[in-house]
């Protein structure tokens, strides 16, 4: 029986499951415990941004522009990482996004909430590599750090199904609405976990993000 590769096991959707669980989180923890600023949703903070500056609220606005920079400078980085590293051999380029990834978020939970701005900001930056890097699911395009194309994606799949009854697209259909049960998940866990115990509480990404890293890595030595 033929192995699965990294690379496909980069795809699956209990991989997906980790990167969605973590990705809903990080949203949630920037969200109450460093000043109401989203670290993914950048509609959320486009829309915040732009109501502070429409009052005169420079310090307000910068305090949702700065994540978003953050977030597109997170795109470049990871996109140069996959053409840099693509066909390495010894890590692949997406374990490679997450080891960063699990360093940022590692650091960030010992910023202290005198520097939110800069915590805000690194949070989305590693957010923006794992959306750059992860953007399949058995195939399907999907996003591991938002809902709205899941939604619309799952919605169509499903929609599809139920006028054509093919099998693929209840399938399909079921790994965007799962990977958007499993952001949901890590959005109530991160809303209420934060809340309690404060800032070091995006170490939990950490451990999901790191069995993600492993789960990639095992499949690797059983090639």
């Amino acid at each position: 029986m033929q192995k699965m590769t990294e690379g496909q096991m980069s795809e699956t959707f209990i991989n997906s499951a980790f990167l969605a669980l973590s990705g809903g989180f990080q949203d949630a923890y920037t969200y109450n415990v460093r000043e109401g600023v989203f670290s993914n949703a950048q509609t959320g903070n486009v829309v915040l941004m732009s109501q502070h500056f429409m009052v005169g609220d420079w310090r307000g606005a910068l305090r949702y522009l700065l994540p978003i920079f953050a977030f597109v400078l997170g795109v470049v980085v990871s996109e140069g990482i996959e053409a840099r590293f693509r066909y390495a051999r010894k890590l692949h380029w997406r374990q490679s996004v997450l080891l960063i990834e699990i360093g940022i978020l590692a650091m960030v939970g010992f910023i202290p909430t005198g520097f939110n701005m800069l915590a805000t900001g690194l949070v989305s930056f590693a957010c923006a590599m794992q959306v750059q890097a992860f953007r399949t699911v058995d195939g399907y395009s999907y996003a591991s750090t938002m809902c709205i194309g899941n939604l619309r994606s799952g919605t169509v799949a499903l929609s599809s199904y139920l006028r054509e009854r093919k099998r693929e697209q209840l399938e399909r259909a079921a790994n965007y609405f799962g990977v958007i049960l499993f952001f949901a998940l890590g959005a109530g866990l991160g809303g209420n976990i934060s809340l309690r115990y404060g800032i070091s509480t995006i170490w939990f990404c950490v451990a999901c993000l790191f069995i993600s890293f492993c789960l990639m890595a095992v499949r690797v030595k059983e090639q």
